[in-house]
């Protein structure tokens, strides 16, 4: 194999190994400043778009993922890894898809598990990862609330019966 190959592949395994999912798109129609504006939304969640060669995505993916997205490998195709946020990811891809009409989701993978375009859409509706956490954290929280509330009503009695007591005395 010529050495400029092996490195594209090298190159396509690298990105694919930065992150858990990666989402394949078509970039046809968008000029530079486009994808551009495209990166850097990508980079506040951490995510990278990096066009490829289908042949070196062919080559650099596990063959289980290949067997069921070799026909997305077709075109124009661009890989979006990174973050640890998928479904944000997956959200900055469909605003952008909404805002510009280009850049359309072929399909991808999270995990050992190939994900359609329609299941990208429905990721990219899950909340985000903070939203998550901070939902976990208010369920963690709401227990030891509610504790403190029980474990503080004989003294607040208390009080109250001392205070009618003081005030009618």
């Amino acid at each position: 194999m010529r050495p400029e190959k092996t490195y594209l592949i090298d190159e396509a395994k690298s990105h694919l190994g930065k992150s858990e999912y990666f989402f394949l798109t078509d970039y046809h129609g968008i000029d530079a400043q486009e994808t551009s504006d495209l990166r850097t939304k990508l980079a506040e969640r951490g995510a990278e778009f990096h066009v490829v060669k289908n042949s070196s995505i062919r080559l650099a993916a596990s063959p289980e993922l290949i067997e069921e997205l070799d026909p997305h490998l077709k075109g124009h195709t661009a890989i979006v890894v990174g973050g640890d946020d998928a479904s944000g990811v997956a959200k900055v891809l469909g605003e952008y898809f909404k805002t510009k009409e280009k850049v359309s989701v072929k399909g991808g993978a999270l995990g050992d598990r190939t994900l359609s375009a329609d299941e990208i859409k429905q990721l990219a509706k899950l909340p985000g990862l903070e939203q998550l956490r901070s939902q976990l954290l208010s369920l963690l929280n709401t227990p030891a609330t509610s504790l403190v509330t029980v474990l503080s009503a004989p003294a607040r009695g208390m009080v109250t019966v001392l205070k009618a007591k003081a005030d009618k005395g």
